[in-house]
């Protein structure tokens, strides 16, 4: 066997001290599989004192991790530490300043900064990794990257955030409102304390726009992506749809059009016969369409120390063996500026809720409305009347512009005899 590959690992949290677990647990078959051994020389974490259930007192310490990525003696430096700049781009910056590999599980850092990166790692000659960045123990970017690469892609979806899928799964089981579920997440660890990026569906979004970056050969364009989070939805919701034979899923979709690129992150409404629909609790599953593979389906864990290590480890032994692909599939110089094409021209049905007084004419007003706006109705549910309160009525409606449904709500929102706001989930045929 040649040298062993030495491992600077910065940040020992759960995915940091998941990946010492399993180099020791398997460093043999490690070895046999990669033709050389691996040696964690070096470790840098905030509280050096902490208890991290194993012993780390044979790794050289460093307080800065900055100052290990570019002193110490190591062929990759594993950045675990989190962010989207700050502390994490200054040890990847500086590890490839210094012609060190980096291993990151980073989707933040990527999103908005993946293609600076990129850059810098090719100039430097350098492996740039981060199959532990998207769905966790799932290898979706080998995936993308090497398995798919003789198709054309033209459309990835799939359920990216564990956190929000364990709300949505146990809402429709349980019956119970969001609020009330949310805390059980976070009493379960689902879920953070301060819960807006995964609720509010920007880490969905961070991990869309590296999917897409690499599926379509485009620059990374976090900015372009339209983000809608989960905190709307209500147990009404969740209620109607399974009624209309549909679960409630916060879905990542890239897809190419005639246009541009679109890129979206919203509630859906997802038939039960999909496939995806079938993923609940915390796992994640992405879809991927290419033209000769056809649909390509990828289920599993997403996040926890496990398996998440188990994809940062996997990308060590891609550096070890020597496979070293551009960071995102092919080389920087050759990626294309995203056209965008806007969410307004998005053209799909809709489940509208409304809160409606019963009054005299209330449903001739909403469906005139929707006849203005050349919105042709699928169907109406109302399940019961009140003399003096609101009463949920829901509307479905076949395929229509986005931007005709918004100006449609706007104006039903006006009728005196419903009660805003008014609840709007697209309806994905899948």
């Amino acid at each position: 066997m040649t040298a062993p590959l030495k491992i600077a690992i910065a940040g020992l949290g759960t995915v940091g001290m998941g990946t010492i677990e399993i180099l020791r647990v398997n460093s043999q078959v490690l070895a046999r599989r990669a033709q050389r051994p691996f040696e964690v020389v070096a470790v840098s974490a905030r509280d050096r004192g902490r208890d991290r259930g194993a012993d780390i007192s044979n790794f050289c310490w460093y307080d800065d991790p900055v100052k290990m990525a570019t002193e110490v003696d190591c062929d990759v430096v594993l950045e675990l530490i989190g962010g989207s700049g700050g502390i994490a781009k200054s040890v990847c910056e500086n590890a490839i300043a210094k012609g060190r590999h980096i291993v990151t599980a980073n989707k933040a850092l990527l999103a908005l900064h993946g293609t600076e990166l990129a850059r810098a790692s090719e100039s430097a000659g350098v492996a740039f990794c981060y199959e532990a960045a998207v769905a966790g123990g799932i290898p979706v970017i080998k995936t993308l990257r090497e398995s798919l690469s003789g198709n054309s892609v033209s459309r990835i979806q799939g359920i990216l955030n564990g956190t929000c899928n364990f709300i949505l799964s146990s809402m429709r089981t349980s019956g119970s409102a969001f609020e009330e579920v949310l805390a059980e997440a976070q009493k379960l660890g689902y879920a953070e304390s301060e819960p807006s990026l995964d609720i509010d569906g920007i880490d969905a979004a961070h991990k869309l726009a590296i999917l897409s970056s690499i599926a379509f050969g485009t620059e990374l364009d976090f900015e372009g992506v339209h983000v809608e989070g989960i905190r709307s939805i209500s147990a009404e919701d969740i209620a109607f749809a399974d009624e209309l034979g549909f679960c409630i899923k916060l879905l990542g979709i890239a897809e190419k059009t005639r246009e541009g690129i679109r890129q979206r992150v919203h509630p859906a409404m997802v038939p039960f016969s999909a496939p995806i629909s079938a993923i609940e609790g915390v796992l994640n599953g992405v879809s991927i369409e290419g033209d000769f593979v056809g649909p390509v389906m990828l289920e599993g864990a997403g996040a926890g120390g496990g398996p998440t290590a188990s994809a940062v480890v996997s990308d060590l032994v891609d550096i070890a063996c020597g496979r070293i692909l551009p960071l995102l599939g092919i080389s920087s110089n050759h990626l294309s500026r995203p056209a965008i094409n806007p969410m307004e021209d998005y053209i799909g049905a809709y489940f509208i809720r409304m809160m409606v007084y019963d009054r005299p004419g209330v449903l001739a007003d909403i469906s005139a409305t929707l006849r203005d706006h050349d919105i042709s109705i699928e169907g109406v549910i109302q399940r019961k009347r009140s003399a003096t309160e609101a009463v949920p009525v829901v509307v479905t409606v076949h395929e229509t512009p986005e931007r005709s449904m918004n100006a449609a709500i706007k104006k039903i929102a006006e009728i005196e005899a419903v009660q805003p706001p008014i609840q709007a989930i697209r309806i994905e045929r899948i």
